[in-house]
């Protein structure tokens, strides 16, 4: 039985190892930092304190959670040009990237139903969404992306994994751990199906509706300066949607046994580069949270 899994990392790239190494530290870093801040701000500042920021700190806590259980064990493995990890650990760290990713996919549906109520129903948005409401989707994301993963996990558990136990990933991901296992892995496979529906098609609809209705609603607006305002407020969030959906969907469309380089990439643009982005899209493209930072950046000079 397999006690150690080896991950190869980007084993293609020895000669750039160092390069690659700073890079991913720099980011993680600027990751956690402007994620934190964001945090920090709404957490502190009592002029972000509607639903759409304690909805975007929620998501930020889910790129910190995210980028932390991969990244320092990617640097780990870059350093030493691959990097051996025991079985439990490796199944510990899907299951938190992946419950993660599944509670981020969840609080962006959120989100996108917090923008359609604002935009679509202002008149009865803070009867809607209040306190209460809010906690309890936000409880209901995190709760929802947890629990369904924790039952793949149990079924994964089972598995019997003999001979090979080498990975060319940098972390321990689904498609490649699945290979290695000398077990029938079709019970894993459907219940993949059913989370791909039940979190990726289900959700993404709900998005795609909302974001017509909020179109709809915006092209009503007589004023080209309201139109702009309008959808100013939910730019960020579309952004944001669209390069957590394209990467995903690049990563589990694609065959991965068929091109690993690409799964490897797309990989790195949603567990590295979108954690990196999402803190400068809602940042500079957000008024509010502009003034709030210049105010406590005023306060710290003095």
């Amino acid at each position: 039985m397999v006690t150690e899994m080896f991950l190869v990392g980007f084993g293609n790239l020895q000669h750039i190892n160092n390069c690659i190494f700073v890079l991913f530290l720099m980011a993680y870093v600027a990751t956690v930092t402007g994620n934190m801040l964001i945090i920090t701000l709404i957490s502190t500042s009592s002029s972000l304190q509607s639903p759409m920021y304690f909805f975007l700190s929620n998501l930020s806590a889910c790129e910190v959670f995210l980028t932390t259980t991969i990244t320092p064990n990617m640097l780990y493995i870059v350093w030493l040009n691959g990097g051996f990890v025991s079985f439990y650990g490796c199944i510990i760290q899907y299951y938190l990237a992946s419950s993660t990713g599944s509670a981020e996919c969840l609080l962006l549906t959120v989100m996108a139903y917090d923008r359609h109520l604002a935009i679509c129903n202002p008149l009865r948005y803070s009867s809607i969404m209040n306190y209460n409401t809010r906690n309890h989707l936000v409880t209901w994301a995190w709760v929802v992306g947890f629990t369904v993963m924790f039952m793949l996990i149990i079924t994964i558990y089972h598995l019997q994994f003999c001979g090979s136990n080498t990975i060319d990933h940098f972390y321990c991901d689904l498609a490649p751990l699945l290979r290695l296992s000398t077990s029938d892995t079709s019970p894993v496979d459907m219940e993949v199906i059913f989370i791909t529906i039940f979190l990726g098609v289900i959700t993404f609809v709900l998005i795609i509706v909302s974001y017509i209705s909020i179109f709809s609603t915006i092209l009503k607006i007589s004023s080209r300066s309201g139109r702009q305002k309008t959808f100013s407020t939910c730019s960020s969030h579309l952004a944001s949607v669209s390069m957590y959906c394209g990467s995903t969907c690049i990563t589990y469309m694609v065959p991965s046994q068929q091109n690993v380089k690409i799964n490897k990439l797309s990989s790195l643009l949603y567990t590295v580069v979108i954690p990196l982005l999402n803190p400068i899209i809602y940042s500079l493209r957000n008024q509010e949270m502009i003034d709030c930072f210049k105010y406590y950046f005023k306060i710290i000079k003095r």
